[in-house]
């Protein structure tokens, strides 16, 4: 077991809620995740991210995508922990080598895609450039409402993935 995965076990409740909460926006999973301590190692604890995920409702997705800034923007709808902005940044890396005009198109995209599916563009943008975010959002704007939600639920679910193991391997030092 890691250090790290033993602070995050040690951790008193509300500390670890608010650690998931960077990881993932959606108020049930943290809570679930929180409960399901002490995790074993690595794999328990993204198999038990799995099964949490796996089980939240319409309305806990949404909630998740709320704490996500846009593509291209730095603030999310609700707020979030500062780490959690700083892996936003992190991961929409490509987006600030774009030209203006894929900065423009992303946007206008981003205001569309929100308007006919009532949340925002998800995706998971680590190592992604922007003219391929651009190529995905003109893809899956296509979709039906209830495919591109599932869709949507899907790269939150590798967004949480990703933020668990870099929660994991930062210096255990003290919660923020």
């Amino acid at each position: 077991m890691s250090q790290s995965l033993a602070h995050l076990n040690a951790l008193p409740a509300e500390a670890a809620r608010s650690e998931f909460l960077k990881c993932c926006g959606a108020q049930r999973w943290a809570q679930e995740m929180t409960a399901a301590r002490p995790f074993a190692g690595l794999d328990e604890l993204l198999t038990t991210a799995d099964r949490v995920w796996r089980s939240m409702s319409e309305a806990d997705w949404q909630e998740a995508f709320r704490a996500h800034p846009k593509i291209g923007e730095k603030k999310a709808a609700t707020s979030q922990a500062e780490q959690a902005e700083r892996w936003s940044a992190q991961e929409q890396a490509g987006v600030t080598r774009a030209s203006i005009k894929t900065i423009s198109e992303l946007a206008q995209r981003n205001r569309e895609y929100e308007e006919r599916f009532g949340f925002i563009f998800i995706v998971c943008a680590t190592g992604k450039s922007s003219e391929e975010m651009l190529a995905i959002i003109n893809r899956r704007i296509q979709n039906d409402p209830e495919t591109e939600l599932r869709a949507a639920a899907q790269e939150q679910h590798q967004i949480t993935r990703l933020r668990l193991e870099k929660l994991l391997d930062r210096d255990p030092g003290p919660s923020s």
